[in-house]
């Protein structure tokens, strides 16, 4: 399964290191905007499996969202309040999760992460069908999907790590399958 992308990133240049791996407060920063903007969203990925329980480093916060006008706007508004100064963040449109190639990653001004973007992985998974549950970190509601949807999602993914992931899911949470 593989991924296209829209990019949107910005000034970003140096390398990334272990020290500098996504952490949970930046991330329940990004999920507290989220909330308060009202976005519609699933976290997926590595994050969502911390969420779950299973705690990996990663450099990414992935996310499906809602590939709506108005949940596009909500998402801007989020990342507007967060990265202020950061003219890219208009660059993320509607156009862009609704079509032919529905993933943008955002690299906020001066981040070692990136927040990717998706309404849409080719036709396994859309926004609209990944099951997904309410959670509470530190008093945000966090949308996050499923450990079922997770494994489903890297169980036959290409890349190796997806495969460690979906192999660590079934067994923590005694999931049937292959």
């Amino acid at each position: 399964m593989s991924r296209l992308s829209v990019a949107v990133r910005t000034g970003f240049s140096g390398s990334i290191s272990r020290s500098s791996m996504m952490d949970i407060e930046e991330a329940k920063r990004i999920l507290a905007a989220f909330e308060r903007e009202g976005v519609e969203y699933v976290m997926v990925g590595s994050m969502a499996m911390a969420a779950q329980g299973l705690v990996r480093a990663t450099r990414d916060v992935d996310f499906f969202v809602a590939p709506t006008a108005a949940n596009v706007e909500h998402l801007r508004q989020a990342l507007r309040s967060l990265y202020q100064d950061d003219p890219n963040v208009d660059q993320i449109r509607v156009e862009d999760l609704a079509g032919d190639y529905p993933a943008i990653e955002y690299v906020p001004p001066d981040a070692p992460y990136s927040l990717d973007l998706l309404s849409r992985l080719g036709e396994a998974f859309r926004y609209e069908t990944i099951d997904s549950e309410e959670l509470l970190l530190d008093g945000i509601r966090v949308r996050v999907a499923t450990p079922s949807m997770l494994y489903r999602m890297k169980k036959d993914t290409v890349r190796p790590q997806d495969r460690l992931d979906a192999e660590q899911l079934r067994r923590l949470f005694k999931i049937e399958g292959s």
